[in-house]
C-alpha cells in the first residue's frame, strides 16, 4: 500500500520561508563580519523581519546560523525511521546517512562554500555539539526497537546513536578541512571503522 502525505499548507510554507530567510541572512552576515560581531537585531533587519519574529523561530543567533545542521540532522532521524523495520540498526543508520548526503548533492556550490567557512568558526562549536546531542536523543528512541531485547538495551541504543553520530561528525569535520575529499566516502570510512561492535 502506498502512503501519501499532504504537501505543507500555505502557512507552513511561509514559516519555512521565513526561517530560511533568517538563516541565510545570519550566514551572510557572519561570513562578512564574523560570528562574534553580528547580533540578532542585525539578522532580523537583514531578513526584513522584527526582533520578535526572529525569536519565534530561533532562540539565539547561533541556532539561526546552524539551522542547516539542525534541519539535516532532523531529516536524518526521519530517514532512519523510514527504513524497513527488519533492517539491523547499524544498517538502517548507514543507509539513512547515505540517503541524506544524496539528497543534498545538488546544493549550490557557492552556498556550500560559505556555510563550510561558517561551520569552522570556534564560536559555534558549542552549538554544533548541542545539535548533535538533540539528534542523539531522538535517534536513541528510533533505533531502540531494532535492537535485541536485553537488560542493557537502552544503554546500547544510546551508545549506538552516539557512536554513529560521532563518526558522522568527525567525517564532516575532515571534509570541512579537506573539501576536495568525497563526503560520502569519508562518512563510509568513518562508519566502517566504528561498526564492528554493532554488527
Amino acid at each position: 500500500m502506498t502512503v501519501t502525505t499532504n504537501p505543507p499548507g500555505l502557512r507552513e510554507r511561509k514559516k519555512a520561508a521565513t526561517r530560511q530567510a533568517l538563516h541565510e541572512a545570519a550566514v551572510r552576515l557572519a561570513v562578512e563580519h564574523g560570528v562574534e560581531h553580528i547580533t540578532v537585531e542585525a539578522i532580523a533587519d537583514a531578513a526584513n523581519v522584527s526582533r520578535r519574529t526572529f525569536s519565534n523561530y530561533f532562540a539565539s543567533k547561533e541556532q539561526a546560523l546552524l539551522h542547516t545542521d539542525y534541519a539535516r540532522l532532523g531529516r536524518l532521524v526521519e530517514l532512519v525511521r523510514e527504513r524497513p523495520g527488519a533492517e539491523p540498526a547499524w544498517t538502517a543508520l548507514t543507509r539513512a546517512i547515505e540517503a541524506s548526503v544524496a539528497e543534498n548533492a545538488d546544493e549550490d556550490p557557492e552556498w556550500r562554500a560559505r556555510y563550510r567557512t561558517l561551520r569552522r568558526a570556534p564560536a559555534l562549536a558549542g552549538e554544533l555539539v548541542s545539535s548533535y546531542a538533540v539528534a542523539e536523543r531522538e535517534l536513541t528512541g528510533v533505533i531502540a526497537g531494532r535492537l535485541p531485547a536485553a537488560p542493557d538495551g537502552p544503554l546500547r541504543a544510546r551508545l549506538l546513536a552516539a557512536t554513529f553520530l560521532a563518526a558522522v561528525r568527525v567525517a564532516n569535520q575532515v571534509w570541512l578541512e579537506h573539501p576536495e575529499e568525497s563526503l560520502i566516502d569519508l562518512i563510509r570510512q568513518a562508519l566502517a571503522t566504528t561498526a564492528e561492535p554493532f554488527t
